[in-house]
């Protein structure tokens, strides 16, 4: 499950109700939470991390207190993306506070996001989508403990070792009598006096998950230490993609070997760095016309070879990848030469502006109309000014055909993913457009 390309985070689920009834007052409903960890069958998903952690070769920034105790989990205040279980979600601000013995907010916005799910039961990994939603999202942490003591969680006859733990709540909704922090803090709270856990906001062996989305509350304990996304991308630049959902435009793609990929707009690489790592026998062509950028791409490009020859320890065979610097309106390839274009194009928000789109979208859809193959070629392209894409779309019909659109969440804005497919239609080498 720690292999899959398209999940940004991985937790087991202690139990999950679908219609949770919260009481209207405050009081009432924290008081329910607090009760709610006494109730729940706490044993094997205790195993499950716990068998977790032996498999996983995960460094540590600290010594482990023991084998079960073994990796301290990272929060991921979701800065970048997911897609496999990528919580898809619209203008969703999260809003993070710790409480232990002090409370430090801090905010940060959620991309697309990709949480998988193993459930005890099964075992299987369910990708989990996150509607788009426009509510405040209310993150809060908290937490507190001592060692394990023979109960309902104990994790092992010997284990006399203190497990640190915290508590995270993920909250979104407007019909809670309670922020996310009071939730994280009195449930926290009821889990050290159940365990005898120490509080810890940093070094914490347990990350205990609360997410709260309406009337459906799912518990569970995280099994990653940081997002899975951050695993290509060293040099990043002010709009880097997610590696997970950069994975997850290239695959609804369908890349064939031998097939040629380009991305006209890389940026700092997300997408053909993922692409060369995961689809070896296919050829990918960056570029973009910021020099930093690529520069940046070619930065992120040599510490994956660097880390590919460390892995192998033996003469590495490169990457099917090469980068260069161009104008998107004037590609220097042969028309008809390309398969598939993936490209993240830009918003008009921190790169360009909506009004240069109206006149950059159109221009893009024709060259790379004009370098893809016609009848075969197809292009996967995000973009969260969807108004202006449509108009752009309307316009080159003749030579690109929608075929589906997927909506994602980045880093709190309403994207989407249009997967086209160029139809036989000769594309014009003139550039006029509306």
């Amino acid at each position: 499950v720690h292999r899959l390309r398209s999940v940004d985070n991985l937790f087991v689920v202690v139990q999950e109700f679908k219609d949770y009834q919260f009481k209207e007052n405050k009081e009432d409903a924290l008081k329910d939470l607090e009760d709610l960890v006494k109730k729940l069958p706490w044993t094997d998903p205790l195993k499950v991390w716990e068998l977790n952690n032996s498999l996983k070769k995960k460094k540590t920034k600290r010594k482990k207190p023991s084998l079960q105790s073994a990796a301290s989990k990272e929060k991921l205040n979701g800065d970048g993306e997911e897609e496999g279980a990528d919580q898809r979600d619209a203008g969703k601000e999260e809003d993070c506070a710790q409480s232990a013995a002090g409370v430090e907010p801090a905010s940060s916005q959620d991309t697309e996001q990709t949480q998988g799910v193993t459930s005890q039961k099964g075992g299987q990994e369910e990708e989990e989508e996150d509607n788009e939603q426009s509510d405040a999202k209310d993150e809060s942490q908290a937490g507190s403990g001592d060692e394990p003591k023979a109960g309902d969680g104990k994790l092992g006859e010997e284990e006399a070792k203190v497990l640190r733990f915290r508590v995270t709540c993920n909250r979104a909704g407007d019909k809670h009598s309670f922020t996310s922090n009071e939730a994280a803090r009195d449930f926290g709270g009821a889990v050290q006096e159940h365990f005898q856990w120490k509080a810890d906001m940093t070094n914490f062996d347990v990350e205990v998950l609360l997410n709260i989305h309406n009337n459906e509350v799912v518990v569970g304990i995280a099994l990653t230490e940081e997002s899975l996304h951050r695993r290509n991308i060293t040099h990043f630049g002010p709009t880097t993609l997610r590696s997970t959902l950069a994975y997850g435009m290239l695959r609804l793609c369908d890349p064939q070997p031998t097939d040629i990929i380009v991305d006209p707009m890389c940026g700092t690489g997300a997408i053909p760095i993922e692409g060369a790592a995961e689809w070896p026998s296919c050829y990918h062509i960056a570029g973009d016309n910021n020099p930093q950028a690529v520069k940046r791409a070619a930065n992120n490009i040599c510490s994956l070879l660097k880390k590919k020859e460390n892995k192998e320890s033996s003469n590495s065979l490169g990457i099917p990848l090469d980068i260069i610097q161009w104008d998107i309106c004037n590609l220097p390839l042969r028309t008809g030469s390309v398969d598939i274009v993936v490209t993240d194009m830009p918003f008009g928000k921190r790169i360009g502006s909506k009004k240069k789109n109206w006149d950059l979208y159109p221009a893009c859809l024709m060259e790379m109309g004009r370098i893809c193959t016609p009848g075969t070629g197809r292009a996967v392209l995000l973009t969260q000014d969807k108004k202006c894409f449509a108009k752009a779309l309307s316009r080159m019909g003749h030579i690109w055909r929608k075929g589906q659109t997927v909506w994602v969440n980045v880093g709190g804005l309403h994207a989407a993913v249009y997967l086209l497919k160029r139809t036989w239609e000769r594309a014009e080498e003139k550039r006029s457009f509306w």
